[in-house]
């Protein structure tokens, strides 16, 4: 089991958006295992993207809603119809949950580890956990979407938590 470091909030790497999986190999089957396993070394969360261990691929592992796996170049289709409750958090914003609007519905397409097509559809906290790691790939967290009061107390308490930086 190979479980790689979370980078943290303040890491470049987290702000990049990735680069799109062109090789279906070996190195990208290790990778995707090294996510899961992450995944299931830190209970309770819903997924791990590629940038999260450092790395700029457009791959993400899931955990959410009763289904488990992992999607290669994902493209999100969302609904219209919001879901407004539901605190969100994420590893590279450790101890932090806010309410965070998303979409009720999402359908993600993309590719599994062989390059095979694949189609994730979900509701709920299955359609959150799509749009928090793709969010990711695209060099977002989830605070960025909070908006007013929620935005601002995100902020803060970001704020808070970061150590001094040295000059």
């Amino acid at each position: 089991m190979t479980m790689r470091p979370i980078r943290i909030i303040g890491d470049p790497v987290l702000r990049t958006p990735t680069d799109p999986v062109t090789s279906f190999d070996a190195s990208l089957r290790a990778l995707v295992a090294d996510l899961m396993d992450t995944l299931l070394g830190a209970p309770g969360r819903a997924g791990v993207a590629a940038p999260q261990i450092g790395v700029s691929a457009r791959v993400f592992v899931y955990d959410a809603g009763g289904q488990r796996g992992h999607v290669v170049n994902p493209e999100l289709e969302l609904s219209e119809e919001l879901q407004l409750d539901g605190d969100e958090g994420c590893l590279s914003v450790p101890g932090l949950w806010f309410p965070t609007p998303r979409a009720m519905h999402a359908v993600c397409r993309g590719y599994d580890q062989h390059g095979e097509p694949i189609e994730v559809s979900g509701s709920g906290f299955l359609a959150r956990a799509l749009q928090h790691e793709t969010g990711h790939l695209n060099g977002q967290l989830y605070v960025d979407t909070l908006k007013g009061d929620t935005r601002r107390a995100a902020l803060r308490a970001i704020r808070a938590g970061l150590p001094a930086r040295s000059a």
